[in-house]
């Protein structure tokens, strides 16, 4: 038996080969888009992951405006922040988000299921989402795929 096709292969920052991805939102359920798009941000669809590396694929999601929820989750659901200050506490719907800045609402429920340590930090930076379908990153040559081929 050869045991050298069995080793376990561990990427690093300077194996990892980081493709250029455009996910179009139109239409998608917010929860199912961002559960998505964290995974391929992580690197988990790649068969070398490695938990400890940034091995995922850099994400463009254009047309964040059109983006839905269910239900009156619209209206109902309530993001709280706090600003550090006495009665800095401050309080959004994803209807007030939508209106003026649409990108954040995804941005912020991505980042909510990406891990909250350094690697988080960094993996979030590979993230960019566009409110309408227009987006710089041509040079990148990006390829489309839809939520059911990840």
């Amino acid at each position: 038996m050869d045991t050298q096709s069995y080793k376990t292969v561990s990427l690093n920052k300077g194996t990892v080969e980081k493709k250029w991805v455009v996910i179009d939102a139109t239409g998608l359920a917010l929860g199912r888009l961002a559960s998505r798009v964290a995974l391929v941000l992580r690197g988990k669809t790649k068969p070398g992951f490695t938990p400890n590396v940034d091995c995922g694929d850099n994400v463009i999601v254009v047309n964040a405006e059109k983006v839905t929820l269910g239900g009156k989750k619209m209206t109902n659901r309530v993001y709280v922040r706090y600003t550090g200050h006495p009665g800095g506490q401050r309080f959004t719907t994803p209807a007030e988000i939508l209106r003026k800045r649409p990108a954040e609402l995804v941005r912020r429920s991505v980042k909510g299921m990406l891990p909250k340590t350094r690697l988080g930090d960094k993996l979030i930076n590979n993230l960019y989402v566009y409110a309408g379908p227009e987006h710089p990153h041509q040079a990148q040559n990006p390829t489309t795929i839809t939520l059911k081929e990840i």
